[in-house]
């Protein structure tokens, strides 16, 4: 099998950063096309936004796992794999008019994705180290924020002049290009198998699980990312549908939510030496505070403008808030850094999925009001889940714990 080593350990690098986004890309790139799936398909519109949910459990089970079957089996190879299968369910995706197929192919998709990303991380522990290993790693989120950024802006295009099936042969397409780049450059990287060990890593998660602040943290990067989808599901309707405005301006309006949450990233490094506890608190307070109010002010005016102002606002908040609590959930167990990152990437994305569906699902959400009253209940319960939980430290400093040996900083595998 062919590996990686001096020759094209550069271009299999950025190979390695142009597929971390796709888990973002397959969830973000048909969100304008919401509205004309339900319709084309006959179905109701939480019937169509299921197919987010689906998505996102079969992606945050499988990052429970991959990791370590990954460490057995290479990286390589499950890749490649990986690519084809995401190819393959979009196509029949593209081509079907079965909801119960397009189920199961999303959560083939979810599956194909978390084995692709998981293991394009696993390249970058296999090939560098030191400061510059930390040095790639903190670009990962910079990277994945740029999904949300562009795939609604292309997928508003593409449906407005092609259909909604024209976002999935996109996935596609991109799919069978990227594993063309994969065969033609990449390689395996992994050093040393190890043995798949279901005992163990039962072991270490029911640990981890039983750790009130780490379980806590789970929760609140769920509520937190919740919010985002909740208005991925429903801004379609409200923008293409309530507001009369073509596709494209839902496209335009992700991108606007992805620059948010990405300058809210940005801006969470910039106050990385800051009290954690603080500055977490703070801001979830201005985000209740503006929450309510926007709820409050769009039941008296209303329109394209007053939702970008809670996209701007809140969707920075998030991004702020996110970056800071996964920061401290991937550094709370320092002798077992790759499982307390997969427990945690998975197990958020598995609780997000269930809030929002119910969210969106039980609030009915078919005006601005209603986002605004989601946009409330889910910020006002991570300030008072935050604020009544016991805090260990600051998630940017590697700790000796009572029963750990402190080892570099850890990262998602």
């Amino acid at each position: 099998m062919k590996r990686i080593d001096e020759s094209n350990k550069r271009a299999s690098t950025i190979l390695g950063f142009a597929l971390i986004p796709l888990s973002g890309f397959a969830l973000d790139v048909y969100i304008p096309s919401l509205p004309d799936m339900a319709s084309k398909l006959h179905t109701v519109p939480s019937a169509i936004q299921l197919t987010i949910s689906i998505y996102l459990i079969s992606y945050g089970i499988c990052q429970l796992f991959i990791g370590s079957l990954l460490d057995s089996f290479g990286r390589y190879l499950p890749s490649v794999i990986g690519l084809l299968f995401f190819s393959a369910a979009s196509f029949i995706i593209a081509r079907s008019e079965s909801l119960h197929v397009i189920y199961l192919m999303r959560a083939i998709q979810g599956i194909m994705v978390a084995t692709i990303v998981v293991s394009k991380r696993a390249l970058f522990i296999d090939l560098y180290s030191g400061d510059k290993l930390k040095h790639y790693t903190s670009l990962f989120s910079v990277i994945w924020a740029s999904a949300p950024i562009i795939a609604p802006f292309i997928g508003g295009y593409l449906q407005f002049h092609l259909g909604w099936q024209a976002n999935f042969n996109f996935l596609g397409y991109f799919g069978l290009l990227l594993v063309t780049l994969e065969l033609i450059i990449s390689g395996e990287s992994i050093k040393q198998k190890h043995p798949f060990n279901l005992k163990q890593i039962a072991g270490a998660y029911g640990l981890m699980i039983k750790t009130k602040d780490f379980t806590v943290g789970m929760v609140v990067l769920a509520l937190t990312y919740a919010m985002m989808l909740v208005y991925g599901m429903t801004s379609p309707f409200l923008i293409e549908k309530l507001m009369h405005y073509p596709a494209t301006v839902t496209g335009n309006a992700s991108l606007i939510s992805g620059v948010s949450v990405l300058a809210g990233g940005l801006l969470s490094k910039y106050f990385i030496t800051r009290p954690f506890v603080k500055k977490i608190l703070i801001a979830a307070s201005v985000q209740s505070i503006v929450a309510i109010g926007l709820t409050i002010f769009t039941g008296y005016l209303h329109n394209i403008y007053t939702l970008l102002a809670y996209v701007i606002i809140l969707h920075a908040a998030i991004g702020f808030i996110f970056n800071n609590v996964l920061s401290y959930l991937l550094t709370r167990f320092t002798n077992n850094g790759g499982k307390a990152s997969g427990l945690a990437g998975g197990g958020y994305i598995i609780f997000t999925s269930a809030f929002s569906y119910t969210v969106v699902s039980a609030l009915s959400i078919k005006s601005q009001v209603w986002l605004g009253v989601s946009y409330s209940v889910l910020s006002v319960a991570v300030l008072i889940i935050f604020a009544c939980t016991k805090w260990i430290g600051e998630p940017v400093t590697i700790k000796k714990l009572a029963h750990e040996e402190p080892i570099p900083l850890p990262v998602i595998d």
